[in-house]
């Protein structure tokens, strides 16, 4: 029986192995600094780079268009994916933000005028109690209701987005199952043939003024769940998108999880 076990200990570290190879993941940062941290929800195991950045706190940016959904839901203030907020008049630098937003167009064009609005009609006094109530990173709003996840009062590491994605995943938040599918359904998504990939990008300034940009969410496949959080650190909002679209993406095919 001895035998067995160790033989089986023996597969399964040959998996995971394969699965997260440190050296090609090492290779595929590069000398960018950044961490990712992978969740395989069947094993209950955790894969992870640079594990000190990963427990490291930073603005969430667009990444809490996930958590701000879920409070305008659940506050009522708007009614479902459909709801639409007024372009403000105001022309801003990417043109899907000049114009009528619902929330589903505005997490998908990552519209923040549109979830500015929304932090305003929830109001500081419940966003602040819903934050505690879901222990979002620091929990801090600051002074401004509708920027405090841009201007570094709110921070959250990797490790945290990971624990809000599981809780999120399998309804264990303080919200309606209602608004929890609604969100689910209007989130980003890649399909690819055997794994669907839902996501949300994010890209801000730390406090020295560099850029951290940001992409986390899961994959469906099979019948698995692999929650996943990266962020990365660039000179320019260019660089930092970039890395963010490719990094991520180049470790969970080496991994095979989206295939």
């Amino acid at each position: 029986m001895k035998k067995i076990v160790i033989v089986l200990f023996t597969i399964n570290s040959l998996i995971s192995a394969q699965m997260w190879d440190s050296i090609k993941v090492a290779k595929i940062f590069g000398k960018n600094i950044g961490s990712m941290v992978v969740f395989d929800k069947t094993k209950e195991k955790y894969y992870r780079y640079n594990q000190p950045l990963a427990a490291e706190r930073f603005t969430p940016a667009s990444t809490f268009k996930i958590p701000n959904s879920l409070f305008g839901l659940e506050s009522g203030v708007i009614t479902d994916e459909s709801f639409t907020i007024k372009w403000d008049g105001v022309k801003r630098w990417r043109k899907e933000w000049n114009r009528d937003n619902t929330l589903s167009s505005a997490i998908k064009n990552s519209c923040v005028p549109y979830y500015q609005e929304l932090a305003r009609r929830v109001g500081k006094e419940k966003s602040a109690k819903y934050l505690t109530d879901i222990g979002y990173g620091n929990c801090r709003i600051g002074d401004n209701v509708d920027f405090y996840w841009l201007d570094n009062s709110l921070k959250i590491s990797a490790e945290e987005q990971i624990a809000f994605l599981k809780r999120f995943y399998d309804y264990k938040l303080p919200f309606s199952k209602r608004t929890v599918d609604i969100v689910k359904k209007i989130l980003p998504e890649e399909k690819y043939k055997y794994s669907v990939l839902k996501f949300k990008t994010g890209t801000g300034t730390k406090e020295d003024g560099k850029w951290i940009a940001w992409l986390v969410g899961y994959v469906e496949k099979e019948n698995n769940v692999y929650f996943f959080a990266f962020n990365i650190e660039a000179a320019s909002f260019e660089k930092a998108a970039k890395l963010r679209d490719y990094i991520p993406r180049k470790i969970l095919k080496q991994m095979e999880v989206i295939k």
